[in-house]
């Protein structure tokens, strides 16, 4: 629960007019000595925060001079809230209850009158009053602070608790790739190298040495990716290698699909921008390979004025799509990382029932 406190200049007004109002019900004006000792007191507030020592004693003329004692109440108050020197205070505390006492210029101190201890008393409790008063607000500030400290550490550890939670659930789903789809791939790398082997027809032994040479690709990208998983803290690792526009004839090479690539970019493009063409391409080729059978599929890459467009557009397919599984996340994902980039992603049917997916990242010349 936040407490308002007002601002330091309204505050130090207030006391610099309370001590004013003090001074006009305790000083005569017919007495120019006290007045101004008194005045000087008042104004000398103004100081408290920066030199809070130098203005309780430019306020104990006034005390030892008249009754006007607000102002060094208030500075003995403020002293007492900034310092950490007891004794100090203390020394503060006896000479305000020495000047208090003292009638100047002519002392009045009998100490043999009973009167005198309790007026002794009544003057050493007020001056101890603003020292504790200063030194509780003190306390409950330091007390602020350690609990700002403790809530800092608190959330420092949740987070800490958050990322070994986390690595755990990423150490446990690295091991279920490694031991789940690595194994299924290598069983389908073996057999299609057997197939190779075994097989006469020439385009049997193609598609399985293609089967094979992607099996191979998929366990060297799920190494990497498990690495990425097990990483639990230090330095960040990165799935290497990461992809680049250098890699697309290759990609369209191995995509098992009949596809041509037609690219027009003049110069290099950021790496980020890079990885989201290659990721794009390949999204919509696996696409036309799980959910067009026997389609062709064009890639076209261009600059145009201040967009690079990437389009993928294939044919109607001639085979009925087998049943794969498949998240859905796909072009969800596309869209994410294009929007990361300030693109978009488009995609829909052809007049001729073909499908083309369509990637726009604005070019504005800051490469």
């Amino acid at each position: 629960m936040s407490t308002r406190r007002l601002p330091a200049p309204l505050l130090d007004a207030a006391l610099v007019g309370a001590s004013l109002l003090d001074v006009w019900g305790h000083v005569d004006i017919s007495e120019p000595l006290r007045m101004v000792c008194a005045l000087a007191a008042a104004f000398a507030l103004l100081l408290r925060r920066r030199l809070p020592l130098l203005t309780f004693l430019l306020t104990l003329p006034a005390v030892l001079v008249s009754d006007a004692v607000f102002a060094a109440l208030a500075a003995l108050y403020t002293l007492a809230s900034l310092t950490r020197r007891r004794t100090l205070l203390a020394v503060c505390a006896v000479a305000f209850t020495i000047s208090d006492m003292t009638s100047f210029p002519s002392p009045d101190f009998d100490l043999s009158a009973p009167a005198t201890f309790v007026t002794l008393g009544y003057t050493a409790a007020t001056a101890a009053a603003p020292v504790f008063l200063g030194q509780l607000v003190q306390t409950r500030r330091d007390l602020s602070l350690r609990l700002a400290e403790i809530s800092r550490a608190h959330d420092h550890e949740r987070q800490l608790t958050a990322q070994t939670v986390l690595a755990k659930e990423r150490t446990a789903l690295a091991r279920e790739m490694h031991d789940v789809v690595s194994h299924q791939v290598s069983l389908i790398a073996v057999q299609a190298g057997v197939l190779q082997v075994g097989s006469r027809d020439a385009e049997v032994k193609q598609a399985a040495a293609t089967i094979r040479r992607l099996s191979v690709q998929t366990l060297d990208e799920l190494r990497h990716m498990v690495s990425v998983l097990r990483a639990t803290g230090g330095r960040p690792t990165e799935l290497i290698p990461q992809p680049s526009l250098a890699d697309l004839p290759q990609l369209v090479d191995d995509s098992g699909i009949e596809a041509e690539l037609h690219t027009g970019l003049s110069g290099s493009l950021p790496p980020p921008f890079q990885r989201a063409i290659y990721r794009t391409v390949q999204e919509a080729l696996t696409n036309v390979r799980k959910h067009a059978p026997g389609a062709t599929a064009v890639v076209r890459i261009r600059h145009e004025n201040t967009t690079v467009r990437v389009t993928v557009t294939n044919t109607a397919p001639t085979r009925p799509a087998l049943p794969l599984p498949s998240a859905h996340y796909g072009l969800v994902g596309l869209r994410q990382r294009a929007e990361l980039l300030g693109g978009t992603v488009t995609c829909g049917p052809t007049t001729d029932g073909g499908y083309q997916l369509c990637l726009e990242l604005p070019a504005d010349g800051t490469w």
